[in-house]
C-alpha cells in the first residue's frame, strides 16, 4: 500500500525558511513523478515542485523559482522542499504527491506566513 507522510511545515514570518519532508511506503523509483503541491484558502489545488521519481527534470511553479528546491534521497525514500524568501501568499497546505499512473497525496500540512 502507497503511503505519503508530511512532515514539518508550521508558521513564520515574512522572509523566513521553513522545510517539508514526505516519507514514502515504497520506493520512490516506483514512481515516473514525485513532488509538491499546494492549495491556498479558497483555490484549487496548485503545482509547486516537482521531479522524477528517478533520474529525471524537476519543474517548479513560477511562484516557487529561485526559493524553493525540491530534493530527494532515493536510498531513505524521502523527497524534501526547502522554502526561502517566504511571502504571506505562500500561506497553504502543502501536499507530497506522487503519480505512477495512480495518483497519490499524502495528508497535507499547513505552512502559515505571518508577521
Amino acid at each position: 500500500q502507497v503511503q505519503l507522510v508530511e512532515s514539518g511545515g508550521g508558521s513564520v514570518q515574512p522572509g523566513g525558511s521553513l522545510g517539508l519532508s514526505c516519507t514514502f511506503s515504497v520506493s520512490i523509483f516506483a514512481f515516473y513523478d514525485v513532488g509538491w503541491y499546494r492549495q491556498l484558502p479558497g483555490e484549487q489545488r496548485e503545482l509547486v515542485a516537482i521531479t522524477s521519481g528517478g533520474i529525471g527534470s524537476t519543474e517548479y511553479a513560477d511562484s516557487a523559482k529561485g526559493r524553493f528546491t525540491i530534493s530527494k534521497d532515493n536510498a531513505k525514500n524521502i523527497i524534501y522542499l526547502q522554502m526561502h524568501d517566504l511571502k504571506p501568499e505562500d500561506t497553504a497546505v502543502y501536499f507530497c504527491y506522487a503519480d505512477q499512473g495512480t495518483k497519490y497525496w499524502g495528508q497535507g500540512t499547513q505552512v502559515t506566513v505571518s508577521s
